[in-house]
């Protein structure tokens, strides 16, 4: 069986996200060997594996380097562990989520080299300074660029010649268990309604201000926060009697989080590291059939603007939940129908279908890669190669998808 070999910023066992949904579809089909950041060990180098589901492996590696990330001082030793690893899997793709691990590229032989950028890491708080540069390398190198959304494919579409737009799908069946309301969440017990939530990591796109004035502005509403706090010190964070932080919880959790909710936010800041995030959990907390209250990130204003409420600015956010609690019957059946249409039209499982064809094209025409094309700049020969191989256009989501 072909193995992918996955390079990622994100451990397997952190907030459920876009990773953990396509890999696990793939590993119906390939091998999948999941190599997280390394973990510094001062007893010496090795590998720590593990076996979540069926045909993944997640591969972290300990070093005795204490520099984090995919930092140039883990690489010496990064390198040698990955030729352990790959010893055993001479048949291979290797998928990106990170560009800082390229360098780990010249340890592999590769049939296809995948980059699915599903985040523009180079604006996120304390991103490396070479992010920039390696990703341009991996732009050159890369066989295939996947995007996670619209405002991604755009700020790529012209750096490579084989990019394709494969937006945040849902797992309709897991998140349509919210729509039984008796079954919520335990710990809403002693939390009375009505209740706005949110889940997901708590960072720097988190618009914490809009949260405390949203909860000034209406000390009845019950503001309940789900998901880790990460880059920020949580005591910057709004601290008010109706204010209520409940921590990671598991994936299976969040519908019955849902559950007990008049109302889902999705609060981003506006900033660098918002203007291109296409969040995962709009689509969930359609297929929860609820009011939904955002700010205007371009990925939901753009695709969404029909379904959900966007504000431009706090007292627009707070009028936007009170809209949002004061739905009647008809303009909440109507929303609803939106919301089933458009959900319908998606499923990581189709999605990470539509991915498997394109590797397969990949593999059959058996492309040169560019790293065996000396001479030639790596664009120059990735578009030969590419127009040799009668290259795909990029892969257009469903028109509910991208409201048209």
């Amino acid at each position: 069986m072909t193995a992918i070999i996955v390079f990622s910023h994100l451990r397997w066992d952190f907030v459920l996200q876009r990773p953990q949904h396509l890999l696990s579809k793939l590993a119906q089909d390939y091998q999948v060997l999941f190599v997280e950041e390394p973990i510094h060990d001062a007893h010496g180098t090795h590998w720590v594996l593990s076996n979540p589901e069926p045909n993944i492996t997640v591969c972290q590696p300990h070093t005795t380097v204490s520099m984090p990330g995919f930092h140039d001082d883990q690489l010496p030793q990064l390198r040698q562990l990955v030729r352990q690893l790959v010893s055993d899997h001479e048949d291979h793709m290797v998928w990106f989520y990170t560009p800082m691990a390229l360098p780990l590229l010249q340890e592999l032989q590769p049939r296809a080299v995948i980059y699915d950028c599903m985040d523009e890491l180079s604006a996120f708080r304390n991103a490396p300074k070479q992010l920039l540069q390696r990703e341009s390398g991996l732009l050159k190198v890369a066989d295939i660029v996947f995007t996670g959304g619209p405002s991604l494919y755009r700020a790529k579409r012209d750096r490579h010649a084989n990019v394709h737009c494969f937006p945040s799908s849902v797992d309709v069946t897991h998140f349509k268990t919210a729509l039984d309301r008796t079954n919520s969440h335990p710990l809403h017990k002693d939390i009375p309604g009505p209740r706005l939530g949110f889940y997901g990591v708590i960072d720097e796109r988190f618009d914490a201000e809009l949260i405390a004035r949203v909860a000034d502005a209406h000390p009845q509403w019950q503001i309940v926060m789900v998901g880790p706090v990460v880059k920020v010190d949580p005591a910057s964070l709004p601290q008010r009697d109706n204010v209520h932080y409940m921590g990671q919880q598991p994936y299976a959790a969040l519908p019955n989080f849902l559950a007990g909710w008049d109302v889902c936010l999705l609060p981003f800041a506006l900033n660098d590291s918002t203007r291109f995030i296409s969040p995962t959990k709009t689509l969930e907390y359609m297929a929860a059939e609820l009011p939904i209250v955002s700010t205007p990130v371009a990925d939901v204003k753009d695709i969404y603007s029909d379904i959900v409420y966007i504000a431009e600015d706090s007292v627009a956010f707070i009028s936007a939940c009170e809209a949002a609690l004061l739905e009647s019957q008809e303009q909440r059946a109507e929303k609803i129908e939106r919301m089933r249409k458009t959900v319908s039209s998606t499923s990581w499982a189709a999605t990470a279908g539509k991915m498997r064809e394109l590797l397969e094209a990949l593999c059959e025409r058996s492309v040169p890669s560019v790293r065996d094309m000396p001479g030639q700049s790596g664009r120059d020969a990735f578009l030969a190669s590419r127009k040799a191989a009668e290259a795909v256009t990029w892969t257009r989501p469903a028109k509910t998808a991208l409201g048209e």
